[in-house]
């Protein structure tokens, strides 16, 4: 948690936020001019604003029994009606009054819950691989090092102005869910125990980026003189100007790769050279000592690199966690040492740290979500309740899911897909095997819902790529696309992987009838 003069400055800044919510909420603020006041302390107004929303903001996804018991107190007293979790690894509360937001901000200081940050132009929620610390065949545990660097920008984030937000993610060599290929800064643990960093890069309607190796061989204690100097290039190379380009990824194009490595290598030896980022005295928590002789046999236990030790995979369908589910799962593990659960930016939640008996009682608890590599699909909160939103990634995903389910499509034979609402890619969509992003398709010379389709992409790790656009699909037309899709692969009798790479042909045919 951070210092006590940090969190009486954002106690002061909640303190003054009540009159601006207050002010909005009669109209005496307009929505640009509110936006750029709420965001920085990670509120927005939906698009009903009579309604808002608040992202509580967790570095790593890591959402402790204390956060949890806060989350499951606070939905049922504040009767909240709908949460989402986010590919920043964040959940946010919706639906909320404007009396009950700075409410809320102020309460979750108490649990290490910081909502400062969670939008505008600062550093966002820094993310981790979600199983670091416990899955099998990492580097190393990068949470110690995630928990700092969301330390040190949450301690600068007022004294600085960046030209947009800065993603930072910590990969612990497994899975790169967190996507640190192309992120602002992605550091990738590496079996020498150092880190490998790339910079710059990002997704986007314009101008998707792979991130610049910049270095190999990142000492973990130096990381924050990395970061710093990262906020360094970006505040004197980002471009204040044009917001659509104020990002570190455009970079790359003002002053390119080898020369934003060369720039932002002076940079770090400059801070270095300053003196006084190091980070010492970190360690990884020791192992839990529990009875770990019984055994699971489950595709959503997960066993961990403890011996004996098991995490639960559980994905709501489109991210929406269900209301009761804080109560139910912090009653369940209130009383595991050790336990806890983390927020996977692709919507998941992994509770960790569990015997095989405890792991049993998880899954019944959890037993309604998504039970097929489909049914796994990334959707953002959509334009029914984003004001940025074009179309209803929400909508369209659970009508998708509901079709294929009852067209009895094979599990495997469909990926998961990614849906964006706009060209924000909040879903992510140009890293999905398949991916759509929110627009219109003219018919008739009139505008309809639809959505602009990706191919291609992925983001498993030493293999990371975007996918190429290869149409517009009317919203209407999204079912009858995947069950055609998926009968084909189904008849195959092959994975979505296999028959899209050996039957590209039949494939694009398909997608052509309605694209």
């Amino acid at each position: 948690m951070m210092n006590e003069q940090w969190t009486n400055t954002f106690r002061g800044e909640i303190e003054a936020f009540k009159d601006t919510i207050g002010a909005f909420d009669k109209g005496e603020i307009d929505r640009k001019a509110y936006k750029g006041i709420s965001g920085g302390l990670g509120s927005y107004a939906q698009r009903d604003p009579s309604k808002h929303m608040l992202r509580l903001r967790m570095a790593g996804g890591r959402l402790t029994l204390p956060r949890l018991k806060f989350l499951a107190e606070v939905v049922e007293r504040e009767k909240v009606s709908r949460m989402k979790m986010t590919t920043c690894g964040t959940i946010q509360l919706h639906d909320l009054s404007a009396n009950q937001v700075p409410v809320l901000m102020e309460e979750a200081i108490g649990c290490s819950i910081l909502t400062k940050g969670g939008g505008g132009d600062n550093p966002r929620n820094v993310m981790c691989s979600p199983l670091t610390g416990v899955q099998p065949g990492e580097a190393f545990d990068v949470f110690p090092w995630a928990a700092a660097a969301a330390e040190y920008l949450l301690s600068i984030c007022r004294d600085i102005k960046m030209p947009r937000k800065l993603k930072v993610a910590f990969c612990n060599g497994v899975d790169d869910c967190v996507h640190s290929a192309f992120r602002d800064m992605g550091f990738l643990a590496q079996p020498d125990g150092t880190f490998a960093l790339r910079i710059a890069g990002g997704l986007g309607a314009a101008r998707p980026s792979m991130g610049v190796l910049v270095d190999e061989a990142v000492a973990p204690k130096e990381i924050l003189y990395y970061i710093r100097a990262m906020v360094d290039t970006f505040c004197a190379h980002g471009n204040y100007e044009n917001r659509a380009k104020a990002r570190t990824r455009y970079m790359q194009d003002t002053l390119g790769p080898d020369g934003l490595k060369e720039v932002f290598l002076k940079n770090v030896a400059a801070r270095k050279a300053e003196g006084g980022l190091e980070i010492t005295g970190l360690e990884a928590p020791a192992d839990i000592a529990r009875d770990n002789s019984g055994t699971v046999d489950h595709p959503r236990a997960i066993p961990q690199k403890q011996p004996g030790m098991f995490a639960v995979k559980y994905h709501p369908i489109g991210g929406i966690l269900p209301v009761e589910k804080p109560r139910r799962l912090y009653e369940l593990l209130k009383d595991i040492p050790g336990a806890e659960i983390r927020i996977a930016p692709n919507e998941t939640l992994y509770v960790i740290n569990l015997t095989a008996a405890e792991a049993e009682k998880v899954l019944e608890a959890t037993a309604d979500g998504a039970e097929t590599e489909f049914e796994h699909s990334v959707a953002c909160i959509g334009a029914t309740t984003c004001q940025q939103g074009v179309r209803d990634s929400q909508g369209a995903l659970q009508t998708v899911v509901k079709a294929v389910r009852e067209a009895g499509i094979a599990d495997g034979a469909l990926p998961k897909i990614c849906i964006s609402g706009c060209p924000s890619s909040c879903a992510a969509h140009q890293a999905g095997a398949i991916g759509f992003q929110g627009g219109v398709k003219l018919v008739d010379k009139k505008p309809q819902p639809a959505f602009k389709m990706f191919l291609g992409g992925t983001d498993v790790l030493g293999r990371a790529d975007f996918g190429q656009e290869v149409g517009t699909v009317l919203e209407s037309d999204l079912p009858a696309l995947l069950i055609e899709l998926g009968k084909a692969v189904q008849g195959a009798g092959q994975s979505w992987a296999q028959w899209s790479q050996e039957h590209a042909e039949e494939r694009d045919a398909i997608i052509a009838k309605y694209a």
